[in-house]
């Protein structure tokens, strides 16, 4: 069950009320009895419970297949000395 905000319009009263989805919003203040309304909130958190949710179960599997290797930068700098050089 949620718990829901409320703020009053003749004395800006704001208070929590908890009660079911399916009750009916409450009407009166319960200081001044003027008119309330329901405020809308952010809620609490999601909770996700099972497989699938994690970056870690969609993860890329490292391949031991090498398919060509690359000179690294260090070794293309090392190229292009040494082709001045000569």
């Amino acid at each position: 069950m949620p718990t829901y905000d409320y703020k009053c319009e003749n004395c800006d009263h704001m208070f929590e009320y908890f009660q079911a989805m399916s009750d009916l919003p409450l009407k009166k203040c319960p200081e001044c009895s003027g008119k309330i309304r329901r405020l809308v909130s952010g809620g609490s958190g999601l909770i996700f419970k099972g497989s699938g949710f994690y970056l870690t179960d969609y993860a890329k599997k490292k391949s031991n297949d090498k398919k060509t290797e690359k000179p690294t930068k260090t070794e293309k700098k090392k190229t292009a000395k040494e082709s001045t050089k000569s």
